[in-house]
């Protein structure tokens, strides 16, 4: 039997996923910003290496903060409530994921591992993986990214309990600054029955355990 599938309303998101309104720059600006960019770095933008730098940096910024444009829970927005009475965990491991850090501008990238209790049906697995894409494609901190994750998925599902784990390597630490390569940042956000059932909190845990190891 085909599985129930119900469209939820779909809320604005909560505020800390709101910023004050700002005049978006034309293409032709951002690119003479980049032109700029190169200069102070010490370099000629008009040599020919360079030429067309500033079109593939836009070109690019456009895919690295796509998620500007997209809305988290307007991916969650369908559920499949047919599912044979099933309530408990749904996890997610080992979603890859590459982002900016709002700080310095350079990447971090990792995994983040997603988990929750449904109450009213499960989503497709693959959404929780763009869920991830939608929070990592903005300038924020890992922090910031793993709280919107949660509320997210709080705000479109109603479920039981949500429990994100985010492990990441920040290019601010390796590249520049310190230069510790290879320091690994890891950010966690429990609610419902994960923050409440610390057994339900360990149990999450222990199933992300050994999973560097495959």
């Amino acid at each position: 039997m085909d599985a129930v599938v119900k469209t939820l309303n779909v809320r604005p998101l909560k505020p800390t996923d709101k910023q004050t309104p700002v005049r978006r720059p034309s293409r032709e600006e951002a690119e003479a910003a980049v032109r700029t960019l190169i200069a102070w770095a010490g370099d000629d933008p008009s040599r020919e290496g360079l030429l067309d730098t500033p079109k593939r940096v836009v070109k690019a910024y456009e895919e690295f903060f796509e998620g500007y444009a997209q809305d988290g829970q307007a991916v969650l927005n369908k559920v499949f409530e047919e599912v044979a009475g099933y309530d408990d965990m749904v996890l997610v491991r080992e979603i890859p994921f590459s982002s900016h850090c709002e700080h310095h501008m350079v990447p971090f990238v990792g995994v983040a591992h997603v988990a929750y209790y449904p109450s009213e049906g499960v989503v497709g697995l693959s959404k929780l993986a763009r869920v991830v894409d939608v929070f990592s494609k903005r300038l924020q901190t890992q922090e910031t990214m793993t709280a919107q994750i949660v509320e997210a998925i709080e705000d479109a599902l109603n479920p039981r309990g949500v429990a994100v784990l985010v492990d990441a390597e920040h290019m601010c630490m390796s590249m520049r600054g310190v230069q510790k390569q290879g320091a690994s940042t890891i950010t966690t956000r429990f609610t419902g029955i994960f923050r409440d059932e610390p057994a339900e909190q360990a149990r999450f845990m222990s199933m992300l355990q050994g999973f560097r190891a495959r």
